[in-house]
């Protein structure tokens, strides 16, 4: 799908970042019930047949920009390279690449995960974190403090996307008084030390 992307025209992908504009400024002002195709496109300077040339609906719309939300988070995640002969543990880099990627597009991020607006947003978010941290306890060795203590697999899952998500959601929501590295760090010593008191 990243490939769809990049190749396609760049008009097209300009008339959808007005679209995704309009749609954040109008989200700040109003419910997302109240948004219409006819607002969106006044605010994005575009006709409403302009609109629909790229969304059936202002449900395809959110679908579609939680998809490329999506798709922009797991591309940050993913795309960090990892010294192989290092003993350190790299899950808290990951957690930094997540925030700076959240820090950089703020404005979207306070928008639509902060506001409880547009709960389709927090939900995707938590559904792809929640399949990278099942991912991640899978890799697991048998002798790790997680299982040794006895901790259920489904429990550990739901409490670490909880908890990463709803950090998120505070600091977006305090104005992110901390750098995204002084928090991934924070919240990496947080796991460790329940790791050792386990």
């Amino acid at each position: 799908m990243d490939n769809t992307r990049e190749h396609t025209d760049p008009r097209i992908l300009r008339t959808r970042l007005l679209i995704k504009e309009a749609f954040v400024d109008l989200l700040q002002e109003m419910d997302v019930g109240k948004i219409s195709v006819s607002r969106i496109a006044e605010r994005a300077t575009i006709s409403r047949v302009t609109f629909y040339l790229h969304y059936r609906d202002i449900s395809d719309m959110l679908e579609k920009i939680a998809d490329d939300m999506i798709q922009d988070i797991h591309r940050v995640m993913t795309s960090q390279t990892v010294n192989e002969e290092s003993t350190e543990d790299t899950n808290w880099l990951t957690i930094e690449q997540l925030l700076n990627h959240i820090a950089e597009n703020a404005n979207f991020y306070k928008v639509t995960l902060a506001s409880r607006k547009a709960p389709i947003f927090t939900e995707r978010l938590l559904n792809m974190l929640t399949e990278l941290i099942t991912k991640r306890l899978e890799d697991l060795d048998s002798d790790n403090i997680f299982y040794k203590a006895g901790i259920q697999k489904d429990i550990a899952i739901w409490y670490g996307s909880s908890a990463l998500i709803g950090t998120i959601v505070s600091w977006l929501r305090n104005d992110m008084p901390y750098t995204p590295h002084f928090l991934a760090k924070q919240f990496d010593l947080l796991i460790h030390n329940q790791d050792k008191n386990s």
